[in-house]
């Protein structure tokens, strides 16, 4: 899988987030954004992910060295970030039972081994609105990463998480990051992009 921004940038109102961007994403190559709050990593995020269109450039899709159409590509892409709403009113068995109706289970597992998973076993029954800030972290990760997507998206994936959560999802990276394209956004949290090879700065892409 390849995702490659060409001269892509993007504005709110007068004020662009970033601009020129002009790079490419491959699988297997393991890439962290870097830059404060409110340097525009989110928005990027979004931007490669097809949710949000750029207001210059353009990108493009491929997987085999085959065009993936802009619509078609949520069908690849996984994501996890703190301004996803997941379903307050379900249990989290109802939650994973529904998002896994849209998406695959990584590597032909079943919902109950991403139960097993989560580490939350014990609260499957329980309302997800009644969850603490990690726990639902937990989920969305587990979410994410236990998709059968090529691509997964991690935005400060180690928000809520206290030391435990930090090991846990160090695991999860070990045994569901190989063979995929992962971009993570960070504020320096390098627990956060550990494994990943490849830097690219949020200063470098402004004007």
């Amino acid at each position: 899988m390849e995702i490659s921004l060409n001269s892509a940038g993007k504005k709110y109102y007068k004020e662009w987030i970033f601009r020129n961007a002009s790079t490419t994403f491959s699988t297997g190559n393991h890439t962290v954004i870097l830059g404060p709050n409110g340097s525009g990593k989110s928005t990027l995020l979004q931007v490669i992910s097809g949710a949000i269109l750029p207001t210059e450039g353009s990108l493009s899709y491929l997987e085999n060295k085959n065009a993936i159409a802009d619509e078609h590509m949520f069908r690849s892409i996984s994501i996890a970030a703190p301004y996803l709403e997941l379903i307050e009113e379900f249990t989290l068995r109802e939650i994973l039972n529904f998002h896994f109706k849209f998406k695959g289970v990584y590597n032909k597992l079943e919902v109950k081994d991403v139960l097993i998973a989560s580490g939350l076993s014990e609260h499957s029954e329980k309302i997800f609105r009644y969850f603490s800030s990690g726990m639902k972290q937990r989920v969305k990760l587990v979410l994410a990463l236990m998709s059968d997507t090529p691509v997964v998206l991690l935005d400060e994936p180690c928000s809520n998480l206290d030391n435990s959560g930090v090991a846990w999802y160090k695991g999860m990276i070990a045994e569901f990051a190989t063979g995929r394209l992962i971009i993570v956004a960070s504020n320096q949290t390098k627990e956060e992009y550990f494994f990943c090879e490849r830097i690219l700065n949020m200063a470098d892409l402004k004007i």
